[in-house]
């Protein structure tokens, strides 16, 4: 019963997945000057990238102290957030930041396709056997699905990233890369029913890789 307790639920996941990155947007637009400037926007950025990394360390330890465990996914982007935000406050550049999720999409993405390719289904060990009742060929084909969507998800940040100015790349995190993890992941409902998933076990379980914000 206590582990049943410490099961995370849908909204405190996208707390921990999103969070850091609503700090990184509030502080940024509060520290951009009125004023357009190559100086004020790299110092905003620099802010705001400070309050990331220290937002996403904390929503790291809250995930361990609130769920007891902390998933292998969120080890590895915190980790990148704290690497790829030390480089952007380092050399001043914002690039950095914004090449962070493209370089955890192709990392996922070709370690599911490898697993995929040799018959294992990786991304069961990532979600924690989130998915009960699921069967091996059900598990297998969830990870090839992820693998492809994690590649064009890559691809989409760096077409965002090179054609949007800083501010709207970062609004795009919101408003194009959740609302399609979220559809993709309810695309993917029909498959997992057709082998084992059952319904309401899936509504209550479930767990959204996140978006590596």
């Amino acid at each position: 019963m206590a582990d049943e307790a410490k099961k995370p639920s849908g909204w405190l996941n996208i707390l921990v997945d999103y969070g850091p990155l609503l700090v990184f947007l509030g502080v940024y637009k509060l520290t951009s000057p009125e004023e357009p400037g190559p100086l004020g926007e790299i110092a905003a950025v620099i802010q705001g990238t400070i309050a990331f990394m220290i937002a996403a360390v904390i929503a790291l330890v809250f995930s361990k102290w609130k769920f007891g465990r902390v998933s292998p996914m969120l080890i590895l982007s915190t980790s990148l957030i704290v690497g790829f935000g030390a480089l952007t406050i380092w050399l001043q550049d914002e690039s950095f930041i914004q090449l962070k999720p493209t370089v955890i999409y192709l990392f996922f993405g070709v370690v599911l396709l490898i697993g995929w390719l040799r018959g294992k289904a990786l991304l069961q060990i990532l979600l924690e056997a989130a998915f009960e009742g699921l069967s091996r060929e059900g598990w297998l084909k969830l990870s090839r699905n992820w693998a492809v969507f994690f590649f064009a998800l890559a691809g989409l940040n760096e077409g965002l990233r090179a054609t949007l100015t800083f501010e709207s790349w970062l609004w795009a995190k919101f408003w194009v890369f959740m609302p399609l993890t979220f559809l993709f992941t309810f695309s993917q409902i029909p498959m997992l029913l057709k082998h084992g998933l059952s319904l309401n076990e899936g509504e209550k379980e479930a767990e959204v890789p996140p978006p590596t914000s």
